[in-house]
């Protein structure tokens, strides 16, 4: 009879890990810019609820959703910040409009 431990030590090496693992892990940098990414996209999402008209708050998310979308792959930090640095600039010129309503 096995002890309980090395039976959890043998099930666990058997269990499959998520892809981004196997991709291995990323940088400090990548992180810090993965968060800035996601602090965007909740203030897009936040700040769309303003959004009086049902058909502009839904197109607004879309162009939002796809522009994320189309940049998930990128892995250059240059890139990276410039778009979000973009997308923040873009999005804050969207707000004005928004509260100016």
């Amino acid at each position: 009879m096995r002890p309980w431990h090395l039976l959890a030590r043998a099930y666990s090496s058997q269990a499959k890990r998520p892809s981004r693992f196997a991709e291995g892990t990323v940088s400090l940098d990548h992180f810090l810019q993965r968060s800035k990414a996601l602090s965007l996209w909740r203030s897009i999402v936040r700040g769309s609820r303003k959004i009086a008209d049902q058909q502009t708050k839904e197109e607004t998310l879309r162009f939002a959703r796809e522009d994320f979308r189309r940049n998930k792959d990128v892995k250059d930090l240059t890139q990276i910040r410039y778009l979000i640095s973009t997308g923040r600039t873009q999005w804050e010129s969207m707000e004005r409009y928004i509260t100016g309503l």
